[in-house]
């Protein structure tokens, strides 16, 4: 077997803002496993909450190269890889290629039922309260509304109100990306609450959220950049009710269905999240969205274009991949 790994930029439709900035592009990094016969594909997005770099990621997975002509298997890559963007690319991979050496779908392969289309989020950006109503508006056709918050001029109880005001029927979840303080948290989950808000993603920054654990919480709040893999689960009991899983943080697919099972047995529900990057990267989170609570899995919709052979996107519903895509 041996690696290729190459990065992809891919414009948005528009600029996408959360709390800690804006981009215009989607900038990936493609691993690709041959065995001369077939070809496996993984993608991924360089997390720089955690401090990774497009170029760190294609080095790591270089690094790998000797190992995996020797040999190594999936299996040993989770020890060989610490979690993280570098790791899912080339798991994913791996699970691509065996897939297509053995004729089975990866699903198969993971011992699980074909999955079936998903209702998934779709992401409304952080911005003045008009400007987001206006989007909300725009976001008619989705029945499921991810509405980003966490900004610094603490208007976010307009904000949410003002998406309520314009998607009176959608449901809403929430992700502050750790743009809250203990101050404000109180009052920012009340006005969720208010306005029928079922969940809130990450409204603490990552260390700094004990606070959680010594209040009466109105709406659900799932752990999103506090939680990466199993290690990570520990330490969330009575701060959070939902886990957010993305392949990017757990380091591919074989850790986000171990983690998913885990958080399960723990009594915690489940999300399945992504960056924003191309459909290469949402199909193998296709088979963890299986046994998600929430699904947001958008990432190709904020593109300006995906790739040939993407997901199928359908009324706010996201369908499995085709074999040609991946898996």
């Amino acid at each position: 077997m041996d690696i290729s790994v190459r990065i992809e930029r891919w414009p948005l439709a528009g600029a996408f803002t959360i709390s800690r900035g804006s981009k215009t592009e989607a900038v990936v990094v493609v691993a690709e496993l041959t065995d001369g016969a077939h070809l496996g594909r993984g993608e991924c997005v360089p997390y720089a909450r955690y401090g990774e770099t497009p170029d760190g990621i294609v080095a790591a997975i270089e690094a790998m190269r000797p190992a995996v002509r020797a040999g190594l298997d999936r299996a040993a890559l989770q020890a060989g890889m610490p979690p993280g963007a570098a790791r899912n690319a080339l798991d994913c991979a791996y699970w691509d290629v065996n897939a297509r050496k053995t004729g089975r779908r990866a699903y198969e392969l993971a011992e699980l039922a074909a999955p079936a289309a998903r209702l998934t989020a779709f992401t409304i950006s952080l911005a003045l309260p008009a400007a987001m109503a206006a989007a909300a508006e725009r976001a008619a056709a989705y029945p499921l509304l991810k509405v980003k918050l966490g900004g610094a001029d603490h208007d976010d109880g307009k904000r949410i109100a003002a998406v309520r005001r314009a998607a009176p029927g959608a449901e809403l979840i929430v992700d502050a990306n750790e743009g809250w303080n203990a101050e404000n948290l109180a009052e920012n989950l009340a006005a969720c609450a208010d306005c029928g808000v079922t969940l809130v993603e990450q409204p603490l920054p990552e260390g700094q959220d004990e606070p959680l654990s010594r209040i009466k919480r109105p709406v659900a709040v799932c752990a999103d950049e506090s939680v990466r893999d199993r290690t990570s689960l520990a330490g969330l009991a009575r701060k959070y009710d939902v886990v957010n899983i993305k392949l990017d943080k757990a380091g591919g697919l074989t850790e986000a269905l171990a983690l998913a099972a885990e958080a399960e047995q723990q009594g915690f529900g489940i999300m399945v999240g992504c960056m924003v990057a191309t459909s290469l990267a949402m199909a193998p989170a296709m088979l963890v969205a299986q046994r998600a609570r929430v699904v947001d899995l958008d990432g190709p919709l904020l593109l300006a274009k995906d790739r040939v052979d993407g997901l199928r996107y359908d009324g706010g519903l996201v369908h499995p991949p085709e074999q040609a895509l991946w898996g």
